[in-house]
């Protein structure tokens, strides 16, 4: 009892000292934090385009206008969540994203609202896409639907020719080029192999357009031959060293010694359209010996009104006039499809004189009897997801018709648009 006592006499002397130690740490001044300073939220770029956040990396992110911190946390929750966006709802919580910036960003991130998978426009939209290069290209040529038919959606492909129109109309390099924002780094490891540009930015590439009108106006424009003009010679047409020896390699290396008409002149990077048009009634391309004889006396051997164009040999196509580039792209082409069901497929095939192509479709037969033809329901695994026109949508199928054995069922939960279920259907029974 005594020592209860005494220890309730030692409380209670405590207290008084431990509410003046109170008072006076609360009445203390604050402190001064004038000197702090709050990282502010990069702004946003204006020119935004389309973007699958799923396969932007460090250095895309940043062009959105992001710090290095945030963009750490952004890949981050990435691999949180699965290591992909399933939907916009699910990017939003990312805290390293403010509403502001989410709000800016919302109506081009190609991703669906929320993370339901029913619907099959999300689905199909948004699916992890390959892509399918099969030869060397300028991409300053491709269209809308070249750059589709290699594996990109719509928009992305869209995005891309805004990008080219934002240069110029051209591409200028590899360099140029791998700076698209739509251009993933992982897209374009696979395709710059296969780039028909240069590698580096030409170093008089700003200055030129600078100089251009003040050059224009020392140039006396003359009939010439752009076979036949040297570096020197193009030189004298208003371009600068590189530019000029950058045409000559073009046509040495690219079209293999000539340009056949003014339309190969246009599609030389270094050639920008308003000089093209100052320059074309000025072209006179002579025809070679060669050239001249090929077309005066071709030697045809082949009754080709006879021929099968589901049986015609690469030797029967260059006798009748294409290069080898032209017949080797219709027998590759053949052969992924297992056959043509129409003469059209063969006028679409890549890398073709569409005009010999015109000629030969309307001179040969086509037999596409033996052309293998199943439905979906049916159809071997391996065969859709290698023909060209199903391989695309082969997982789905395979999935849907576990539960639904209907052709017509499937094609509407596909929701393709027309022209691609038309290009199926030449396929199917």
């Amino acid at each position: 009892m005594k020592k209860s006592y005494y220890q309730k006499l030692a409380l209670m002397g405590l207290l008084p000292i431990a509410l003046l130690i109170f008072q006076q740490f609360t009445s203390k001044d604050k402190g001064d934090f004038s000197d702090v300073k709050f990282i502010t939220e990069a702004k946003i770029p204006l020119d935004l385009t389309e973007f699958d956040p799923n396969v932007l990396d460090e250095h895309q992110w940043q062009k959105l206008g992001f710090t290095e911190k945030q963009i750490s946390t952004i890949l981050n929750y990435k691999k949180i969540v699965g290591g992909k966006f399933t939907s916009k709802e699910q990017l939003k919580k990312c805290y390293a994203i403010s509403s502001d910036q989410f709000k800016v960003l919302e109506s081009y991130i190609l991703l669906p609202e929320n993370g339901g998978v029913s619907s099959g426009a999300s689905f199909k939209s948004f699916e992890k896409r390959q892509l399918t290069i099969s030869r060397k290209f300028n991409p300053d040529e491709l269209s809308v639907d070249d750059w589709m038919a290699m594996g990109l959606s719509e928009k992305q492909s869209q995005a891309i020719l805004k990008y080219k129109n934002y240069l110029g109309g051209s591409f200028i390099s590899k360099e140029k080029f791998k700076d698209c924002f739509i251009i993933s780094t992982e897209n374009y490891k696979k395709l710059e192999p296969y780039l028909l540009l240069p590698a580096k930015t030409p170093e008089n590439y700003k200055s030129f357009s600078k100089n251009y009108n003040i050059k224009q106006q020392k140039i006396q424009y003359h009939s010439f031959d752009p076979n036949s003009l040297d570096a020197s010679g193009w030189q004298s047409l208003g371009f600068s060293e590189k530019q000029a020896q950058s045409i000559v390699n073009y046509r040495d290396r690219i079209l293999k010694g000539s340009f056949k008409n003014p339309e190969d002149l246009q599609k030389c990077f270094m050639i920008s359209a308003e000089k093209f048009e100052e320059l074309k009634p000025y072209i006179k391309i002579i025809p070679s010996i060669a050239t001249a004889a090929k077309k005066t006396e071709p030697k045809q051997e082949t009754d080709f009104s006879k021929i099968n164009l589901n049986a015609i040999t690469f030797k029967q196509l260059v006798e009748f006039g294409l290069d080898e580039k032209g017949a080797a792209s219709i027998l590759g082409f053949r052969k992924k499809l297992g056959g043509f069901i129409n003469k059209q497929q063969i006028l679409d095939t890549y890398n073709i004189d569409k005009e010999i192509v015109g000629k030969l479709i309307s001179t040969c037969q086509l037999d596409n009897s033996g052309v293998a033809r199943y439905t979906l329901v049916t159809a071997p695994e391996e065969w859709l997801k290698e023909h060209p026109y199903f391989k695309y949508s082969a997982d789905k199928i395979i999935f849907y018709r576990t539960t639904y054995p209907d052709d017509r069922k499937i094609l509407k939960l596909l929701k393709l648009k027309p022209e691609y279920e038309e290009r199926m259907k030449l396929y199917l029974k």
